[in-house]
């Protein structure tokens, strides 16, 4: 009888539900930086960042591959002849450089966060059909995030987040994946996340390896022109709940890598796009902030985020065709007064 009690101890002690995660730490408060296509004359033009009461810059280095095409580039690995104009100041590693030195002398915390840019496709769903083709971009791509890796460490950079939305190629490789994280801790000493896409962030397998459930959070929230904060908060409670269960099964905070909707009508029924024909409306767009700030921020799961997108080139922005940045907007005085 006593082992039968054992036994049946032992059996109701695993079946408890897995605790929900409290995250103590304070909640990062940050913006994705568009990279400045040639060197800021100073560290000022990030001091708006930390006028709305921001506290970290995340500094988003772009690689370059093409569908189909199982070779990647970035600054490093094209040949010297080539380096120079090739790519906006601010991607390459004299840039990523001068950025952390930028931010560290406004006060402003950093992440580095690689990013890939298809071109004839999305990066989201990067695949090859053979094993040879798999090999070759692995191998190219390996060296790219090894690289900022380097870097980050040798500028104590805050937080490395290791790739950007490549959810298909991380669920197809994940012994690659797993091999490429362990040689990343070799380099780099600090907190590690990824970032996932809205959509697949359950599906990563790697959540074990990092610091922090990384998620690009374009959840669809409404489908109305301009939809009111309280209907944007009730679209969020099905996301809520999702995000506080891999919380708890990882026992790791969620970070939102990305968080930003478009100032234009429908803002929150598919906040990842970025292509169709844009109705301004500021309004939505300030609704939509609000509601994740009322709704979201407080979670106890949650590790704060970065918004996109921030320029720091201020006449480049005034060509922005996304309509995604919050700066000058209502919505950047929403994040304002809730960051201060």
């Amino acid at each position: 009888m006593l082992s039968r009690l054992l036994v049946l101890l032992v059996v109701l002690l695993g079946c408890r539900p897995t605790p929900p995660f409290q995250y103590a730490s304070p909640k990062l408060k940050g913006v994705n930086l568009v990279a400045p296509p040639r060197k800021p004359d100073s560290s000022a033009v990030l001091a708006p960042v930390r006028a709305i009461g921001g506290e970290w810059v995340a500094i988003v280095p772009y690689g370059f591959c093409r569908k189909g095409d199982p070779h990647f580039f970035f600054s490093e690995n094209r040949p010297k002849t080539e380096r120079r104009g090739w790519q906006w100041w601010g991607e390459t590693t004299e840039g990523v450089a001068g950025t952390v030195a930028m931010a560290r002398q406004q006060g402003l915390k950093t992440m580095l966060k690689p990013h890939v840019w298809m071109q004839g496709g999305s990066h989201l769903d990067l695949e090859f059909s053979t094993e040879a083709d798999w090999q070759s971009f692995e191998h190219d791509y390996a060296q790219y995030v090894l690289h900022f890796a380097r870097l980050a460490d040798s500028l104590h950079v805050d937080l490395y987040c290791i790739t950007t939305e490549l959810d298909r190629f991380a669920m197809a490789r994940p012994a690659f994946w797993q091999r490429l994280i362990g040689q990343v801790r070799q380099l780099y000493k600090g907190p590690l996340t990824y970032a996932a896409n809205w959509d697949r962030y359950e599906q990563i397998p790697f959540w074990p390896q990092l610091d922090y459930v990384g998620v690009d959070a374009y959840f669809p929230l409404n489908d109305s022109r301009t939809p009111s904060v309280k209907a944007l908060v009730k679209g969020w409670q099905p996301h809520l709940k999702t995000l506080a269960s891999i919380s708890s099964q990882t026992q790791k905070p969620v970070l939102f890598t990305e968080f930003g909707y478009r100032s234009c009508d429908y803002a929150g029924r598919q906040p990842w796009e970025s292509e169709s024909d844009c109705t301004p409306n500021e309004t939505a767009q300030a609704n939509a902030y609000a509601a994740l700030l009322d709704t979201v921020w407080p979670q106890p799961w949650f590790a704060g985020g970065f918004a996109w997108k921030w320029f720091v080139d201020t006449s480049h922005r005034h060509h922005e065709r996304d309509q995604f940045s919050p700066q000058d907007k209502p919505a950047g005085a929403t994040l304002s007064r809730a960051w201060r």
